[in-house]
């Protein structure tokens, strides 16, 4: 009979024998149940809902995230390090806001990431961003992913606070991460990828290919899993990913789900839980590009964390939104990941923990999709990544 729970226990490697501390992390049956699959749940696009897509912007160089504001109006970042202001009537504003960090740093996969909005923002002003934070100027300086904070004045960002910066910076322009979310207890989750050098996502004394957990001025929370590890950075809630590009909170739950991109092939979906391990790279569902020979272990370990999906071959997914509005009747109860290299909507349904259709909409006709959101207004927006980047909306058809 299969235990219903599985004890591991992990020794953290350190210098004195006080840090050396054994840390239990149970795994429950779900966590070690193995993923759906793509190839097996995908299917046509159907007519489950009737939509039109409606382009609302063009001449976004490179878009990768959109907030609104309490006014109705939008903040859009593009990688190239500029933050956007968009009319609530979808007018793009030719200012760039001023004020951002000088020390963004654009390379390869690298450059201003994530907006969002603080909860209350009504009532303290504050704007999150995150970007990757060069250290030594020039193309071939050392980077990481940051994360600061800000109050906007009009055109320009003022206050701003540095919160969180990866350690240790290295060189080269890919898997940063990058997505900020909130959830409802008010904590700020951050994720990072593992910058192209997979060992470090299961390194001790590094941030890389791990979820950050912080309170909103960025003071580390005392119920963070690893406080007091002597080991694992005090900030980090999970760890054994590999760049997660997508992230929100259920709506029933309150627990965050994220995705991941792969290698070749092995992309997933994760419910991020504190203190967990989520394999990278020791287990994976992709292979090496190119040769396509096995990464790691296999796709299975004790004390490591299955995937509740995966998509093979990948589809390099971005952004992502749950869906339970009335807008769109035949989408209530949905999971909206963008795909990149598959180049459509991924439309997912979900019940209990668990994916059980897949469903791709628009395959081709609007190139890379970066990042899928719900608007205050119950419709889904979407942003397209390229040197005419666009914003578009599902309107609804009867």
């Amino acid at each position: 009979m299969r235990p219903s729970h599985l004890i591991i226990l992990a020794m953290a490697s350190a210098g004195s024998v006080q840090a050396q501390q054994r840390t239990a992390v149970v795994l429950t049956e779900a966590e070690m149940q193995l993923p759906s699959q793509s190839k097996l749940l995908i299917r046509s696009e159907t007519k489950t809902q009737a939509f039109q897509v409606r382009e609302l912007l063009s001449g976004l160089e490179h878009p990768w995230s959109m907030a609104w504001l309490p006014n109705g109006e939008m903040l859009v970042t593009e990688r190239e390090g500029r933050l956007r202001r968009v009319s609530k009537d979808f007018r793009l504003d030719p200012r760039p806001i001023e004020g951002l960090p000088k020390n963004i740093e654009v390379d390869g996969q690298g450059g201003l990431f994530d907006v969002a909005v603080h909860p209350g923002f009504s009532r303290n002003g504050w704007v999150y961003l995150s970007f990757s934070e060069g250290q030594l100027g020039g193309r071939l300086s050392s980077s990481g992913t940051a994360l600061v904070r800000a109050k906007l004045d009009g055109h320009r960002l003022i206050e701003m606070e540095t919160l969180f910066s990866m350690q240790p910076k290295s060189r080269g322009g890919r898997h940063f991460g990058g997505r900020v979310v909130f959830d409802r207890d008010g904590f700020l989750y951050l994720t990072l990828g593992d910058r192209g050098d997979e060992d470090r996502a299961q390194r001790d004394n590094d941030h890389a290919g791990s979820v950050i957990r912080l309170h909103d001025d960025g003071r580390i929370p005392s119920s963070n899993p690893f406080v007091g590890s002597g080991s694992v950075p005090p900030e980090v809630f999970s760890r054994g990913n590999r760049n997660i590009q997508g992230a929100a909170v259920h709506p029933a739950t309150g627990a965050i789900w994220a995705h991941e991109h792969g290698p070749q092939g092995g992309d997933e979906i994760n419910i991020i839980r504190a203190g967990r391990n989520y394999g990278w790279p020791t287990i994976t569902y992709g292979v090496n590009y190119v040769t396509g020979t096995k990464i790691g272990e296999g796709s299975q370990k004790a004390g490591m964390v299955q995937p509740i999906h995966i998509w093979v071959p990948s589809i390099a997914p971005s952004g992502m939104a749950f869906y339970s509005g009335n807008r769109y009747p035949g989408w209530s109860n949905s999971l909206f990941v963008g795909g990149l290299r598959s180049q459509a909507l991924i439309r997912l349904e979900h019940q209990d923990n668990r994916i059980v259709a897949e469903e791709r909409l628009m395959v081709g006709q609007h190139g890379r999709i970066r990042d899928v959101r719900v608007g205050p207004d119950g419709l889904i927006y979407l942003l397209t990544d390229d040197n005419n980047g666009k914003l578009l909306r599902l309107d609804p058809r009867k």
